[in-house]
């Protein structure tokens, strides 16, 4: 007798509803009026649209501040996590699920204050995420203290005589990807968030967004509708050309150092890149090899093994 085998093929897969604005908004802005945030969450929602991530893959991840309200505007995965520690938050997650878009936002307080050493842990460590970083360059969410970017002589509730402590550097932050931009600029922001998520390893952003509330026309030397003066860094081309002797070379630190030190307003785009092993992928490594010396047994059997040691 012969049998006969029937193959039932699996049922076509759906396509995929396409990702809108409409979908990956979740509640209106609490934010004061004017406030640059709200140039960075459309810029935000634009890059998602045009992207078109899974829906299901998308992270969004916040400390405490003004800015940290983001994951309560975004219709997705996300988290409100502690002061300053939202970095290890994402690390984790980045790290475990490594198949998932990992976007964190905060704010100059959260990113370099209280949360200064993890940022600089987190970009050391070069975990796979866009750190997008709102500098306004004063605490906002307070009412009006000076904030660890807050030019020398501004004056707050903390320093009413004028600040006397040299500001942050934010592009010292270690990162394998350091871009600054402007929240008048939307444009240039969706480029910066689009190449972020291009690099593999920690990317982090400095968007100037101006507190209109407690620091008005803090950013207008820099907004040529306020008469003042975006300047765009110009990369390196590699054309053999003589211009480009002049150009920025987005892999040399010391040049991206340099050109953090310009006055204020300095220079917008990407200050430099670095093509360095990410932890997820040196991890991944390490996981695989591993698996392999036990022959690839299973979590449970290593587990048994573990209490079969202890009898």
């Amino acid at each position: 007798m012969s049998e006969t085998t029937t193959t039932i093929a699996p049922p076509a897969s759906e396509p995929r509803e396409k990702l809108t604005k409409k979908a990956v908004t979740a509640d209106h802005p609490t934010w004061c009026p004017g406030c640059g945030d709200f140039a960075v969450l459309a810029s935000f929602y634009k890059v998602l649209e045009k992207r078109q991530l899974d829906h299901e893959k998308i992270v969004t991840l916040a400390g405490i501040g003004c800015s940290s309200r983001f994951p309560y505007f975004v219709n997705g995965h996300g988290a409100h996590f502690i002061h300053g520690r939202a970095v290890p938050l994402a690390s984790g997650i980045s790290l475990a699920r490594p198949d998932l878009h990992v976007f964190l936002f905060g704010g100059d307080g959260d990113g370099f204050s209280i949360g200064g050493n993890h940022l600089n842990h987190g970009a050391r460590k070069n975990i796979n995420m866009v750190y997008f970083i709102m500098d306004n360059f004063v605490y906002g969410l307070t009412k009006k203290q000076t904030s660890p970017t807050s030019p020398i002589g501004f004056k707050s509730k903390t320093d009413p005589t004028g600040a006397i402590d040299m500001p942050v550097n934010p592009i010292s932050a270690g990162a394998t990807f350091i871009a600054r931009t402007h929240a008048t600029q939307v444009n240039h922001m969706i480029q910066m968030i689009e190449r972020a998520m291009d690099h593999p390893g920690f990317s982090a952003i400095e968007c100037l967004s101006e507190r209109v509330e407690f620091y008005p026309g803090a950013f207008d030397p820099a907004n040529p509708r306020k008469g003042g003066s975006f300047e765009l860094i110009q990369e390196k081309k590699w054309d053999n050309t003589p211009e480009d002797e002049l150009r920025h070379d987005v892999t040399d630190e010391l040049a991206a150092y340099k050109l953090a030190q310009l006055p204020f307003p300095g220079v917008f785009g990407v200050f430099y890149q670095s093509d360095r092993p990410t932890k997820n992928a040196l991890e991944k490594k390490w996981i695989e090899s591993t698996r392999e010396k036990t022959g690839n047994a299973s979590d449970l059997e290593l587990l048994q093994k573990t209490f079969d040691r202890m009898k």
